[in-house]
């Protein structure tokens, strides 16, 4: 009977006072999908104990890679992002302390500032331990690709550390033009059903189209929502690939720059398709947690979230033994593995 099969989750999300407050003062509305209040859901979100574990042991979940939930830092004052960057990594990195064995982080990361961005990014890798950043698409109306964050992509790869991107709500003009008018229904397709993939999956490939991975050939992204709906229409857009003054054909840049993971979203179409692109080497394992997996009452109920469906959605993909263990944990750690080399990132 094959070895069990490690499972390290990259996108499970925490919400720290140091984000909280720092939100708060900048006057982003609040409410329990961002960890404020009592409900369970809220709670989940800021838990970094007993109820993340038990939920973590639930889904069959061995390892949580956490972050800070969605907008990060990346919409406050570049004051108040960078101390509640530094704030936030410390916090991390004591609860990655206190449970070594069940957590990792990224690093949250001040992109308003960006000579400060790079330092933080220096400064969690090589002092805290964290294992490379969570970054969430624009940073107030600069998108991803801006050359104001050139720097930290440098440093990112100089330090052989992946950035993850996550979704944020779309800007107010592209709610405007596309989801109003529709009531509830509007922001939700703004957000969760829709808009959050369509933001993000743009940025991805105005990052490749502006040079940024050229400029850049060994910086790893971490892509989640199976690689927010770019993967399915690679085909059309590569023939734009053609006008663009590419170093290389546009699948090649997700084969070697980027990991694809599917962040609880448990379709087995999208499992397979994911692996026929970029190939089982190039996939990752998340949760999303807690908005996925485990979040019954309060999560989102289009979502499974059965007892084990974390694992046995692994367990059951139509992939061999080797593949479903390199999907868990083998390319993150063949990934990060460095990390925990006496030549570290920051000793090299």
């Amino acid at each position: 009977m094959p070895n069990k099969i490690k499972i390290v989750a990259l996108e499970e999300h925490v919400a720290l006072p140091a984000n909280l407050d720092g939100w708060s003062r900048a006057g982003i509305p609040a409410n329990p999908h961002m960890g404020y209040g009592d409900d369970p859901f809220a709670r989940r979100l800021r838990s970094l104990g007993e109820e993340r574990i038990a939920d973590m042991d639930n889904q069959g979940i061995d390892v949580a890679v956490l972050s800070l939930n969605s907008p990060g830092v990346q919409n406050l004052k570049p004051v108040d992002a960078v101390a509640v960057a530094r704030d936030a990594n410390e916090q991390l990195a004591a609860a990655v302390a206190q449970h070594p064995d069940r957590f990792q982080a990224w690093a949250a990361i001040p992109t308003p500032d960006p000579v400060a961005a790079v330092e933080e990014l220096e400064y969690a890798v090589t002092r805290l331990g964290l294992r490379g950043a969570m970054l969430y698409g624009r940073t107030g109306e600069d998108l991803a690709d801006h050359p104001a964050f050139d720097d930290l992509y440098a440093a990112a790869e100089r330090l052989r550390v992946p950035l993850h991107f996550h979704p944020q709500t779309p800007a107010q003009p592209v709610i405007d033009g596309y989801y109003s008018g529709l009531g509830p229904v509007g922001m939700g397709l703004a957000t969760a059903g829709l808009g959050w993939y369509y933001d993000l999956g743009v940025q991805y490939l105005r990052m490749i189209f502006s040079g940024v991975f050229d400029r850049h050939p060994d910086l790893q992204v971490v892509a989640g929502h199976w690689g927010e709906l770019v993967l399915f229409y690679l085909d059309h857009t590569g023939i734009l690939a053609r006008n663009a003054n590419l170093q290389r054909p546009l699948l090649d840049y997700f084969k070697h720059n980027f990991w694809i993971a599917g962040s609880g979203t448990v379709s087995e179409r999208y499992l397979r398709w994911t692996a026929e692109v970029v190939g089982t080497e190039r996939m990752v394992y998340s949760t999303d947690y807690p908005y996925t997996f485990g979040t019954r009452p309060g999560g989102f109920p289009f979502l499974d979230t059965s007892e084990g469906v974390g694992r046995s959605f692994l367990e059951n993909a139509p992939f061999s033994h080797e593949e479903k263990v390199a999907i868990g944990s083998g390319n993150w750690e063949r990934l990060t593995a460095h990390l925990d080399s006496d030549t570290t990132a920051g000793s090299a």
